[in-house]
């Protein structure tokens, strides 16, 4: 492997792991939320600090990345991501941990930002640069949960951000050791208004997204009980099923990839809004098709934005600030919208089981005093999360008792079903958001057309 190479490998690698980072920590949400001993809100901030972060500065830095050397920023974003990480993998408190994502959204937006040049200079021209990063993006951004879960599991949160730490070192060599060229700047105004439309589809697709990569990841953890691995194996449809859609999106004229994209996209979402509780199969045929409107969507919005090679960093950098802000935007929406909506769950399970215990044909001496034990454990579990009931049967016999384990069934199905159905309504708006993607495609589909 000569070094040309490596730099390029490296330089992709770090691309696709600052685009992972908007939803790597996904999966391991529930062990910061036990570490830290915070709330909802706070583990939240672990992931919508490094978005807004990452989003407000690439915005702020389209004005000023012209005038900058792109290796001089991506070497400053690497080196920036790269304290950042190991700052993440230190943490001891979760107001720490949120300000070092903070900061490594910081790294990411100026990794970014400097990471397209570059790539264009180490793959031998401006449109397989593009390519490259096109890709490493998307497929980053899809395998982001799925990564973060494996490595949660097999080790602990925190080497989820020493797994980073190297990556960024490797774009940092690819920095110091790519020579890149000027970029022709000129036109770039005037093309703006031309790139608007697959912009704005970015955006709304990004905010989709939150769906599948944020909303169905804790779906699968918090209610239905899996494992980071089994959530990374079930999430994995994906980033498979986007990496299978890449053919299919390079051979079909963008405006019917990303408008099929974005219908995929949204039916996969609301196949996710009806989930009949926990079937697993159901559930990644879901994620399989918002995976593959995602291969189909993203890379043909990106290609329209950037293929001309004209006005190459600041069309990247605002491309990279638009689909994260589309993303803060939908999270800034979906989370107190959940919120209500598990809050109201919570109510209806309550009913739901006492239905279920009165129903039961278990003794009436062990159903009083188990009704009275279910409703104490509801109460004390902290509001909007599912109550760990098992060991209140344990209690009262399940593990001896058939009638009393078949209650513990019934009753855990119809917590699980009313919380899954709390979910809908901000899987239907992810999807709404899908939809409204196809406004500004089909209604300047010529725009997106080399």
């Amino acid at each position: 492997m000569t070094a040309r190479t490596l730099f390029l490998a490296g330089v992709t690698a770090a691309v696709a792991i600052a685009f992972a980072d908007s939803s790597i920590v996904v999966l391991a949400l529930p062990d910061l939320y036990g570490r830290f001993d915070t709330s909802i809100e706070g583990v939240a901030w672990v992931i919508t600090s490094y978005n807004l972060v990452l989003a407000v500065t690439a915005l702020a830095l389209v004005f000023v990345v012209h005038r900058v050397r792109a290796g001089l920023l991506l070497a400053a974003g690497a080196l920036v991501f790269l304290g950042a990480s190991i700052a993440c993998a230190l943490s001891n408190s979760i107001g720490f941990l949120v300000a070092a994502r903070s900061v490594q959204g910081l790294g990411g937006a100026l990794l970014l930002a400097g990471s397209l040049p570059v790539l264009g200079a180490l793959a031998g021209s401006t449109a397989q640069g593009v390519a490259v990063w096109t890709t490493a993006g998307t497929l980053g951004a899809a395998l982001g949960p799925a990564l973060g879960g494996v490595l949660t599991q097999v080790f602990d949160w925190r080497a989820i951000f020493v797994f980073q730490a190297p990556l960024a070192g490797l774009a940092l060599l690819g920095a110091v050791g790519a020579r890149v060229p000027a970029m022709l700047e000129e036109g770039w105004t005037s093309r703006l208004g031309r790139t608007m439309p697959a912009n704005a589809g970015l955006a709304l697709v990004s905010g989709a997204l939150v769906g599948a990569l944020f909303l169905g990841v804790i779906l699968v953890i918090d209610v239905f009980g899996l494992t980071p691995l089994q959530g990374a194996a079930v999430v994995s449809a994906i980033p498979i099923s986007t990496l299978l859609a890449r053919p299919i999106a390079s051979s079909l004229p963008v405006p019917i990839a990303v408008a099929s994209g974005a219908g995929l996209l949204a039916g996969g979402l609301v196949g996710l809004a009806f989930l009949p509780s926990s079937a697993l199969g159901y559930t990644i045929a879901s994620f399989g098709l918002c995976g593959f409107g995602l291969g189909l969507s993203v890379p043909g919005l990106t290609h329209a934005v950037l293929g001309t090679g004209t006005g190459i960093g600041r069309e990247g950098t605002l491309t990279v600030g638009v689909r994260h802000l589309g993303l803060v935007l939908a999270l800034a929406i979906v989370a107190p919208l959940l919120t209500g909506d598990l809050f109201a769950a919570e109510d209806v399970a309550r009913l739901n089981g006492t239905a279920v215990v009165i129903d039961g044909r278990i003794r009436a001496t062990t159903k009083v005093p188990l009704a009275l034990d279910i409703r104490d454990s509801i109460d004390a579990a902290p509001r909007g999360e599912i109550p760990d009931l098992a060991a209140v049967f344990d209690q009262h016999g399940a593990r001896d008792d058939p009638a009393v384990r078949a209650v513990q069934d019934d009753l855990m199905a119809a917590v699980e079903a009313a919380v899954t159905r709390a979910f809908r309504s901000s899987f239907l708006f992810c999807a709404l958001l899908a939809l409204l993607a196809l406004v500004p495609v089909l209604a300047f589909r010529r725009r997106l057309l080399p």
